[in-house]
């Protein structure tokens, strides 16, 4: 039977491999892997057609289409029996018209697409859909996979985790010890996977993963697996599925092990490729200075590319010197004429500081994003009436001690927190609130 999609070598090595195989790099080249799709097949349906489709799937109830990532299956993994899906009604995310903040930094059609309003509060529940539905799927065909296993600062354990309650299948989470908020570590824990806390840094977790995937039994699910990449790229048909097929003129992406920044990119160049929009938008990696291998490689124009030992950040989603798919990223930012800017810890800080007072609650890694937009407006290179975007990673709640840290002025690195405020603690009398009040207002 003729397949869909299959993997193969993101160089020039040609082979093809299966969905179903454990292939994470090529054999050859040793070059990352990724997800092909039939494109000649695809193109049979017209874009306007395929605008059509998506909309007619969009949030509804028709299993498994109402999910944001599933809605777009052909795109996916075609090949994949629906019974095999472990969806958790992932993506259909907020975009929000962030119009007081974009009046305060000078934008004036300025959106913030909210990805951790999704199931356990970050975008990477858009890829570990995917890769968990393809572990079912591979478990059903005959695979003897024993557990899911992935390095972490967070996000994605939380994420695997709960997927792969949902699906029964056991999962293991190796996380850098005392270097992740509580309200992310307990995530695993709730849900049950195997959750180890390793006295080394995320790159320290990622080399003890890496070793443990030579063993088949165990199924990798770090971003070097191009299956998360294929849901993650979904949202950028999102984002312009909610501009009515209208394309913005920057997203702005936070950026760590740069799976990402990838995916994104190659969601709107399959938009492109197939007729769904007839321009791309311009890219922005936002990395903390604390952890910014890609940006000293853009300053180089991307002659040299080094890993970098990280330095601690509050942005701790994104405290990774030795990012996976740091040449994924160089590429696609070269077909989107892409920039690259950093954000010290204060800078980062002080832009989460001022977006919560308009309305938002953001965590640290959108603070970088954040940062950096500003820095690009300030400079003229994102100019007053681009259409901007920044992908806010995940929800505020997970990063409550950033926050209280912040507000208390106890952040490192930061020598003032401009928008900190506190509790006033009063006496329990009517009189004394109504003063309060009055000397605020």
């Amino acid at each position: 039977m003729k397949q869909n999609s299959w993997l193969q070598c993101s160089s020039l090595c040609t082979e093809r491999y299966n969905l179903t195989d454990t292939i994470y790099s090529c054999p050859r080249c040793d070059s990352l892997m990724g997800v092909n799709h039939d494109f000649d097949q695809l193109k049979k349906t017209s874009g306007q057609s395929w605008r059509k489709i998506f909309d007619s799937r969009y949030m509804k109830t028709e299993w498994p289409y109402g999910s944001g990532v599933w809605g777009k299956k052909e795109w996916v993994y075609p090949d994949l029996s629906d019974e095999n899906i472990v969806s958790l009604y992932e993506g259909g995310t907020n975009l929000f018209w962030a119009e007081r903040l974009g009046n305060l930094i000078g934008l004036d059609d300025f959106w913030v697409k909210n990805c951790g309003n999704s199931h356990t509060g970050s975008f990477k529940d858009l890829g570990m859909t995917v890769l968990v539905s393809a572990v079912k799927e591979k478990i059903n065909l005959g695979s003897n996979i024993s557990a899911v296993i992935c390095a972490s600062t967070g996000d994605t354990s939380a994420s695997l985790s709960a997927y792969c309650a949902a699906a029964g299948i056991p999962s293991v989470v190796i996380l850098p010890r005392n270097k992740i908020s509580e309200a992310q570590l307990i995530q695993p824990i709730s849900n049950g996977a195997i959750t180890l806390a390793v006295d080394t840094d995320f790159d320290g977790c990622m080399d003890i993963v890496n070793k443990l995937s030579k063993d088949v039994n165990f199924y990798l699910a770090n971003s070097v697996n191009p299956l998360r990449i294929e849901g993650q790229k979904t949202l950028s048909v999102e984002l312009v599925q909610q501009f009515d097929w209208e394309v913005p003129d920057w997203v702005i992406v936070p950026g760590g092990n740069l799976g990402n920044i990838s995916a994104i990119g190659l969601g709107f160049k399959m938009l492109f490729d197939l007729g769904l929009i007839n321009n791309l938008p311009r890219l922005v990696c936002a990395q903390a200075s604390n952890a910014n291998p890609l940006y000293l490689s853009y300053k180089s124009g991307y002659k040299e590319v080094q890993s970098v030992s990280a330095k601690e950040t509050a942005a701790s989603a994104i405290q990774i010197g030795n990012p996976v798919s740091i040449y994924r990223a160089i590429n696609i930012l070269q077909q989107f004429g892409g920039v690259v800017e950093q954000a010290t810890e204060d800078e980062l800080a002080n832009a989460s500081g001022l977006a919560d007072q308009t309305g938002l609650f953001t965590c640290p890694q959108t603070g970088v994003a954040l940062a950096v937009l500003m820095k690009l407006v300030k400079s003229g290179v994102i100019k007053s009436s681009d259409r901007t975007i920044v992908i806010s990673t995940a929800n505020g709640l997970k990063f409550t001690n950033f926050k209280l840290d912040y507000h208390r002025n106890k952040l490192p690195e930061v020598t003032e927190s401009k928008f900190a405020s506190s509790p006033i603690e009063l006496p329990g009398d009517y009189q004394s609130v109504v003063k309060a009040i009055a000397q605020r207002v």
